[in-house]
């Protein structure tokens, strides 16, 4: 498969995303809220679809979140848009140097990635924030594609414990390999995910996965993350990335 091969097939995966509707109870709900939305953005178009992955199809880093907000990538119909955490993300990914512009509004705002890609292990947005076990299973598949068409992938940060768990559920279910014992998530965490040996496998030989706590504003406004403590994380990444440092600003 050339390049050119797995981007058109990136292109056509992630609008099969968005046509998704597998999990009754997610579809109810994400067209619940469109359907109802706060008074902040009443009179707004709701995307109410699954929200597919954003960014370079050649990206070395991929950034692995939990699920779309409600009245944020529900609304807006990208990853960490519309809402605080993705305020902090898209802030700190510029900050890195790996995108043109510090915010992210909506699918309309002109930004673009720089060697890296942005999904999220469930893509409908859940009740509470809180998928169940079948609506993660449900959405599992389309991680695994996605992994096999983001060839020069090497790293990936994983915000939060859900994202970390997806990441070596996924791998072992595609034949991978995960160290044992089981790597833990933290801040800062470090593993290393072998993918199949197998030679139908076309995606990266191996992935560093990488530990965030998630830029929620609970974890941002009690302190447990800092912008200093994002920036160390994506330093980190660019490293193993093999892009270097990020720029001085």
């Amino acid at each position: 498969m050339t390049g050119t091969d797995a981007k058109q097939r990136l292109d056509a995966l992630e609008r099969s995303i968005t046509e998704c509707r597998r999990c009754p109870r997610l579809v109810a709900w994400r067209e619940a809220v469109a359907a109802d939305p706060p008074k902040r953005h009443r009179g707004e178009e709701y995307w109410a679809r699954p929200v597919p992955g954003f960014g370079d199809p050649d990206a070395r880093i991929l950034i692995h979140g939990l699920a779309p907000a409600a009245n944020g990538g529900n609304r807006t119909g990208r990853p960490f848009t519309g809402d605080r955490s993705g305020d902090w993300l898209f802030a700190a990914i510029h900050r890195a140097g790996l995108s043109n512009q510090p915010e992210s509004i909506d699918r309309g705002d002109g930004l673009r990635l720089r060697d890296t890609f942005v999904n999220a292990a469930v893509r409908c947005a859940p009740p509470g924030n809180r998928p169940n076990p079948s609506e993660r299973d449900n959405c599992a598949p389309w991680l695994k594609d996605e992994l096999g068409l983001l060839k020069e992938v090497r790293v990936v940060v994983a915000l939060g414990g859900f994202a970390w768990e997806s990441m070596l559920r996924t791998v072992r279910q595609l034949g991978g390999e995960v160290p044992a014992p089981k790597p833990k998530f933290g801040h800062e965490a470090e593993a290393v995910l072998k993918a199949p040996a197998s030679a139908r496998w076309e995606g990266p030989a191996r992935w560093i996965l990488l530990g965030c706590f998630h830029p929620s504003p609970l974890n941002t406004s009690t302190g447990r993350l800092s912008a200093g403590m994002l920036d160390d994380v994506f330093a980190r990444a660019r490293v193993l990335a093999g892009l270097g440092a990020p720029p001085i600003a």
